[in-house]
């Protein structure tokens, strides 16, 4: 089964036998699930998608499910995630449906789904959607209450102009700078909003991957082991910075001029550390920001040496956005080189990152090389520990936990999984909601010692399971 539902939409690969993957039977019982849920007010729902191959017939299959729900879709067509959440404010909808699979491979689509501030469901609203589409008590519109569909392509020029209107955004500074840039657009709809953003800050810029076809020219997670084409072609010495997106333009890695990568964890930490600082100048007190448990330290360190507080939020989107707004968090996100700016939007958005971090470079008049050495600097490990499908994974975390709890060096979090930091490190385990594993991230100073953390743990959960 490669079906996958969650909270936050379905998600699979397109073909197969019916009910193993995402199929129009599907796509039409999730998207009337959620438009029986969506609280009906303009009755508009926008629907945006990114290059996907499987793109318009996912689209025609949504759109005609809306239609006969009732509702009338603005259809935005090629659109990144946070230009279609944009969208839902901007046209006032009642929500919205982003039909993208983020960095999955090109077989994988999804749907995603938004409520009226354009931002995705809560974990209460998505498993009522789920029971809705569970039960297939569906009502449609009777032929005299049919919806419409709008078609309008104006809003990546409405986004961009959100973006370059930032309160910390100064296009004539970036302008003045002169920047040139290489930007890897993974052949989907970052090669149409992208230019339009360069061009309006002044940045010259060379495109690869720029064909909108889905045809993905590698592996479209933004992993430095993905993006050997790009770092050769900064190694040219021609360009500033390279510019690196995920297929729906909501994940962010930039590249030093020397072809090395700047780390995608420092993506949020650099832009982070460049609001912080202007607010700090400009004597805002409260000075916070959020990540998610799996990412950096390096985000906590950077917000303390500019007097202000780091708040921990559990792993996903939805989590990191509540926790901001909970805290008022000047700025956070993600890890994985998601940025939520909440001037703009509750949403990662990588445009929003790129003004951001060509502002911060400006200003700096320094190499993206010299800015990555200015800030605090963490290697991180990645393992995994595998396990037979009975495993009650809950009860060995909660066992973990207890060990740690009585360790005087080390400081437990429980709100997803076990994250357990100690003065020079952490290690955070997580169970798959897919597979038979838990996730093992860890970091250290150095590549060894957070390794090394990160084996000590699975260690320990293994002596537990004899």
């Amino acid at each position: 089964m490669t079906l996958i539902k969650s909270i936050s939409g379905i998600r699979g690969t397109v073909g197969g036998p019916t009910g193993d993957t995402l199929n129009p039977l599907d796509i039409v019982k999730f998207t009337t699930a959620y438009a029986t849920f969506i609280p009906r007010r303009t009755g508009r729902i926008v629907v945006g998608r990114d290059g996907r191959i499987s793109g318009p017939m996912v689209r025609d299959v949504v759109c005609g499910t809306l239609v006969g729900m009732g509702f009338d879709v603005l259809d935005i067509g090629y659109a990144t995630t946070p230009t279609t959440e944009l969208a839902v404010r901007m046209s006032e909808a009642d929500g919205g449906i982003i039909i993208t699979a983020s960095h999955n491979p090109r077989q994988w689509n999804a749907l995603k789904l938004l409520n009226s501030e354009g931002e995705f469901l809560t974990a209460a609203d998505g498993q009522r959607v789920l029971a809705i589409a569970a039960a297939e008590d569906f009502q449609y519109a009777d032929v005299d209450h049919l919806g419409t569909v709008t078609v309008d392509h104006s809003y990546d020029d409405r986004h961009v102009e959100a973006v370059v209107g930032l309160r910390l955004v100064d296009a004539d500074a970036v302008r003045r700078a002169g920047f040139r840039v290489c930007v890897d657009c993974i052949n989907s709809v970052g090669a149409l909003i992208l230019p339009k953003l360069l061009d309006r800050l002044g940045v010259s810029y060379h495109l690869l991957n720029a064909d909108v076809t889905g045809q993905f020219a590698h592996n479209p997670e933004p992993l430095e082991k993905n993006l050997q084409g790009i770092m050769d072609e900064m190694r040219t010495g021609q360009y500033h910075l390279g510019i690196v997106v995920d297929p729906d333009v909501d994940r962010l890695a930039f590249i030093s001029e020397d072809g090395t990568m700047f780390g995608e964890e420092y993506t949020l930490v650099s832009v982070a550390d460049y609001v912080l600082s202007c607010e700090q100048a400009a004597g805002r007190s409260q000075l916070t920001t959020v990540s998610n448990l799996s990412s950096t330290r390096a985000l906590r360190d950077v917000t303390t040496s500019h007097g202000g507080t780091y708040a921990a939020a559990a792993v996903g989107e939805v989590n990191v956005t509540t926790k901001m707004k909970e805290v008022g968090a000047v700025i956070g996100g993600e890890g994985n080189g998601g940025v939520i700016y909440p001037e703009s939007h509750y949403g990662r958005d990588a445009l929003v990152g790129i003004a951001l971090f060509l502002t911060s470079l400006a200003k700096k008049g320094c190499r993206v090389s010299e800015l990555r050495q200015t800030l605090p600097d963490y290697q991180m490990g990645k393992q995994r520990i595998d396990l037979t499908p009975d495993t009650d994974v809950d009860a060995i975390l909660a066992k973990v936990k207890e060990l740690f709890a009585q360790d005087p060096t080390a400081q437990v979090n429980d709100i997803d999984g076990v994250k357990i930091d100690f003065p020079d490190c952490w290690v955070h385990l997580r169970k798959s909601n897919t597979e038979p594993i838990i996730r093992v991230y860890s970091e250290a100073a150095t590549a060894e010692r957070a390794d090394a953390i990160g084996q000590r743990l699975m260690k320990v959960v293994k002596d537990m399971q004899q």
